[in-house]
């Protein structure tokens, strides 16, 4: 145990993060639970041990003018070929400006996981309540709320995929379609927001789950109570969603170092 612990100490000392750390003395707990299986020894020497505290890193952000930008780029590059050919372009790439600005929409007015918003169903959208069934992790459903741009945004996407795929409009179709008329994955949705962020002018390193973090950091700093928002998250722990709060703490100072005279 106590070469163990030296084992720790120097990777530390080595200038390991703390995450390396933590994932070799897993690696060593679970070699030990092999050779206690093969009974080559008879005990553990990592039971009980336990590695540096996890530093937790404060998620990035968009501001409010990055996501109105990215919002807004599917539906600014429409009608920009619009505009130059004289003619409304094919229902099919309408279809996917429209779903892609569907997309940004949702995730950003409910707080939705990119996996969440991609399992939708047409049934879990209901666009005149403004309510979304979301499924999240252990399959716990919770409700969030579409706000009046995300209603109209996916009301059009959807219109445009009932018309190119009549069977899309039943209720246990997916809300989001490739343009073969298939289920959108996650990992789709994340290609189309690169292309949409360099559109926009926009750093490449974002990712769907930047507008999660966006949707809290900007609930919280409009006065939502923290309560609140991690029924929205869906987090199972409060602790999980006081990152947010360090978010908007950090954001402050900065603000405060950029306009006090004094600071």
């Amino acid at each position: 145990r106590f070469t163990v612990r030296g084992f720790l100490v120097d990777c530390q000392k080595g200038g390991a993060a703390a995450s390396t750390t933590r994932r070799k003395l897993a690696a060593v707990r679970a070699f030990y639970t092999f050779l206690i299986r093969e009974r080559a020894v008879e005990r553990n020497p990592c039971a009980g041990l336990r590695g540096p505290r996890q530093e937790r890193r404060l998620p990035d952000v968009l501001t409010l003018r990055q996501v109105a930008a990215l919002l807004a780029a599917p539906l600014d590059a429409l009608q920009a070929r619009r505009d130059r050919s004289g003619v409304p372009p094919p229902p099919l790439d309408a279809y996917a400006a429209w779903r892609d600005a569907a997309i940004f929409e949702v995730l950003y007015s409910t707080g939705a996981r990119v996996a969440e918003a991609a399992g939708l169903t047409r049934a879990a959208a209901d666009l005149d309540s403004g309510i979304v069934r979301l499924r999240g992790k252990g399959r716990k459903e919770r409700l969030g709320a579409l706000g009046r741009p995300a209603r109209e945004t996916l009301r059009q996407a959807l219109d445009f995929s009932a018309f190119i795929w009549p069977e899309s409009a039943r209720p246990d179709a997916p809300l989001f379609l490739n343009l073969k008329g298939g289920p959108l994955t996650p990992r789709s949705i994340e290609r189309q927001m690169k292309r949409w962020l360099a559109a926009a002018g926009l750093p490449p390193r974002l990712s769907p789950h930047k507008l999660r973090h966006s949707f809290a950091t900007h609930l919280l700093e409009a006065g939502a109570d923290l309560r609140s928002v991690q029924e929205l998250l869906g987090h199972a722990s409060l602790s999980t969603t006081q990152i947010y709060t360090h978010v908007t703490v950090e954001r402050l100072k900065d603000i405060y170092r950029d306009a006090h005279p004094c600071a």
